[in-house]
């Protein structure tokens, strides 16, 4: 066994040592990512290593964009029409020449642990072994046992959570379903994100709300039509598996207006007449409709605010959402999330993951929070602070406060397939150091510290998420 991020204190280490083999072998249940349903569903090979790693992974290609290297260099799809590389090799050529960019990087122990654990390569990766790692990853995505589904069973995944739309049409879950692998209990179910008709800062936002209402026969031209057509759509994504709910929101504002308030905001967005204030303020108040609907159709809401969205205006432009353009801000929690809580805090019946980009909020807003209202429950650091450091970071902040059972275990929050078994590894990794470090400084025995591990890794998850155990 490695002794990877295990304390270098021999007492610890070898006390996580033992607590790290109770969770390692785990079922992994991926309760929140953004791995695109149609890879499963459809089970087709990949196409090439660098499709497979590289063009997917805002968290390499951002790195390379920071030092000169545009992301249509590295096969990342333009949506302005411009030419990008797609040969898979120059791709990578390109990306090992830069490896030194990732020196004490997560993305480099993800990448690395990737290359041995899954593709079984122990070559150190640099650009004169790039060609040599890349043809014996190639050869191997050619055969069967390296295709998606395969993959899946291979990693020991037992639940895994995608991300889409209220306008998505779900038809690759349909399939996944039919295959035996989709709807409710299924090993692949779908999220619902309605950000895209919540938002009226979001491109496009009215023609959003219009073809929602096509899409469920509900008149979104009013405001009770449109709060219709959201309940329409969450049956759907029930339907097919969901449930979670997730809000990509800029703040964590919550706002409790009237009918008649929001439905004077709504108006306004779809006259094109609403102010950054409006849409604020429509957002914040929305929060709390979506916890209404939770409480009666009982999916789990997640809140991750805190990101200014496509700040690299240029690389929005030319490449769109969700490649690395967007930057963490400081997050309020206290006083934004008030009206929900007054509203909605103390019913067991609504279930509220909130996650953050500021970890200096740990300590001095969520965990008390959390430790202090039944709905409230605490997300792994996730994005920018899903390093190994922040993970332990997190644990030593919030556990004095909201303990390890008001917290929903780890989420991988990742595009990058191959990378789920490793990022939740680490994760495991870090947990048993840190109880390790508990039980040699006799504040927890080691019988109850193995109980938490494994609470974490596994059982945790699967009751907050509502993938099987209930709380």
């Amino acid at each position: 066994m490695s002794d990877l991020l295990f304390p270098a204190e021999p007492t610890q280490r070898a006390i996580a040592r033992e607590l790290y083999a109770l969770a390692r072998d785990r079922p992994l249940l991926s309760p929140h990512g953004h791995v695109d349903p149609a890879l499963l569903a459809d089970d087709e090979p990949f196409p090439d290593p660098a499709r497979l790693i590289i063009v997917p992974d805002h968290y390499l290609t951002r790195m390379l964009l920071s030092q000169g290297v545009p992301p249509a260099d590295l096969g990342v799809p333009a949506v302005d029409g411009s030419p990008v590389e797609t040969d898979g090799r120059a791709i990578w050529r390109r990306f090992a020449a830069h490896w030194h960019l990732f020196r004490g990087t997560p993305s480099r122990l993800w990448l690395e642990r990737t290359f041995t654990d899954v593709f079984g390569v122990t070559t150190a990766f640099s650009a004169a072994t790039a060609d040599e790692i890349y043809d014996a990853i190639a050869e191997q995505l050619g055969r069967p046992e390296f295709r998606p589904r395969a993959l899946f069973e291979r990693f020991n995944i037992e639940v895994l959570a995608t991300t889409e739309s209220p306008l998505d049409d779900l038809s690759r879950h349909a399939k996944l379903a039919a295959d035996g692998w989709g709807g409710p209990g299924g090993r692949v179910i779908t999220t619902f994100r309605p950000d895209n008709v919540t938002d009226m800062e979001f491109d496009g936002w009215a023609e959003n709300v219009a073809r929602l209402g096509e899409l469920t026969g509900e008149d979104t031209g009013s405001y009770p039509g449109y709060l219709a057509a959201l309940a329409s759509r969450r049956q759907a994504f029930i339907a097919a598996g969901a449930t979670c709910t997730d809000h990509g929101h800029p703040t964590a504002l919550t706002l409790n207006l009237t009918e008649a308030e929001a439905a004077t905001l709504y108006q306004r967005g779809l006259d094109g007449t609403a102010t950054p204030e409006d849409a604020e303020a429509f957002r914040a108040h929305m929060l709390l409709e979506y916890a209404r609907m939770s409480i009666e159709d009982g999916l789990v809401m997640q809140l991750h605010p805190g990101s200014v969205r496509n700040h690299n205006r240029w690389l929005y432009g030319r490449h769109g959402r969700d490649v690395g353009g967007d930057i963490p801000q400081a997050t309020e929690y206290l006083h934004a999330l008030t009206p929900l809580l007054d509203a909605y805090g103390n019913d067991p019946r609504l279930r509220v993951v909130v996650y953050t980009l500021d970890e200096y909020t740990f300590t001095r807003e969520l965990a008390p929070l959390a430790g202090g209202y039944a709905a409230l429950y605490l997300g792994a650091p996730w994005w920018f602070l899903d390093a190994p450091e922040v993970l332990r970071r997190f644990r030593e902040a919030v556990t004095e406060t909201a303990g390890f059972y008001n917290t929903a275990g780890f989420v991988d929050d990742t595009r990058a397939f191959c990378s789920i078994p490793v990022r939740h590894d680490v994760a495991r990794r870090i947990d048993a150091g840190f109880l390790a470090r508990l039980v040699a400084e006799h504040r927890l025995p080691l019988d109850e510290a193995a109980e938490t591990i494994v609470d974490l890794a596994y059982h945790l998850p699967k009751k907050v998420f509502k993938l099987g155990e209930q709380l």
